[in-house]
């Protein structure tokens, strides 16, 4: 049975960092793209991140966290990262991991396949 399990949210004040991680079992996704989507309360998901696992492992990002947020995976441990600094009030929401396809780093959750429980972060203005 295959699991993810996000850790890492909490409540952070504006200007902070905080690092998520997720953690799949019950098969492995090293040759699969992993991402991160989230929704804020009376708001659609949105994507966030992704990060294939080809051509040295490309990085994709939502405009809205370029440049503040990171996607890394570390294979041998199954594992994504989402490191966020300069975190926004805005940046409020319930964050989820999710594995996608072997090729390309979709945006819409619909092409993701497996997707973990949520972390929620709170950022305090």
């Amino acid at each position: 049975q295959v699991q993810l399990v996000e850790s890492g949210g909490g409540l952070v004040q504006a200007g902070g960092s905080l690092r998520l991680s997720c953690v799949a079992s019950g098969r492995t996704f090293s040759r699969y793209t992993r991402g991160w989507f989230r929704q804020a309360p009376g708001k659609e998901r949105e994507f966030v991140a992704a990060i294939t696992w080809s051509g040295g492992s490309s990085t994709y990002y939502a405009d809205a966290v370029k440049g503040r947020f990171t996607i890394s995976r570390d294979n041998a441990k199954n594992t994504v990262y989402l490191q966020m600094d300069g975190l926004k009030a805005e940046d409020t929401a319930v964050y989820y991991c999710a594995v996608g396809p072997r090729i390309g780093a979709p945006r819409r959750g619909s092409e993701y396949d497996y997707w973990g429980q949520g972390t929620q972060v709170t950022v305090s203005s």
